[in-house]
């Protein structure tokens, strides 16, 4: 079979031009996604005053684990150890010689599923932003402070700090640390 010397000719100019040729962005890649779930992860981070480099992250802390197999059950161990740590730190700034016993009752207080960690994620509303099944209670405090605790956990990992989840935590939790202190 022979080919036409146009068709030769029409390759070879291809061939020599591909490599001048930029790969173009998807075309979504323009236009955000207007979906409900993307508009309410876009007014959370307005409320946590953070954006998120990797919104995958947020979306993923946002997936408790009735809804998916990809979910924010490690998100949300690592964002409870970060909530501690960051109590923990500033208590220890304020004050080098507090007990032992006074540091657990106040990272208690703070991580507590009942009382802190869940009023603090229900302020934010996570619970209507939170992706589960059906059957699961999005507004059962287990639930709301998994997920308020996976936030911190993904800002760490967006940021690869865990200072900047400190400070994002801080900022919505208020000074307990202080305010107890001071009693």
């Amino acid at each position: 079979m022979r080919s036409s010397p146009f068709f030769i000719a029409f390759t070879l100019l291809l061939i020599a031009l591909l490599p001048s040729v930029q790969p173009h962005a998807p075309i979504n890649a323009h236009f955000k996604s207007h979906s409900p779930f993307s508009s309410a992860l876009e007014t959370l981070q307005k409320q946590l005053g953070y954006t998120f480099k990797k919104i995958d992250l947020l979306r993923r802390a946002m997936t408790h684990a009735s809804f998916s197999e990809e979910n924010n059950k490690a998100l949300a161990v690592l964002g409870g150890t970060l909530i501690e740590t960051a109590v923990s730190f500033k208590l220890l700034s304020k004050d080098i010689d507090v007990s032992a016993s006074e540091l657990n009752k106040m990272i208690s207080r703070v991580s507590n599923v009942d009382t802190s960690c869940a009023v603090d994620g229900t302020r934010l509303n996570l619970h209507k932003v939170l992706r589960v099944a059906p059957k699961t209670n999005a507004s059962a405090p287990s639930v709301v402070c998994g997920v308020f605790r996976a936030i911190f956990g993904a800002i760490a990992i967006d940021t690869a700090s865990s200072d900047d989840a400190g400070s994002v935590f801080w900022s919505l939790h208020g000074d307990l640390v202080g305010n107890a202190l001071a009693m």
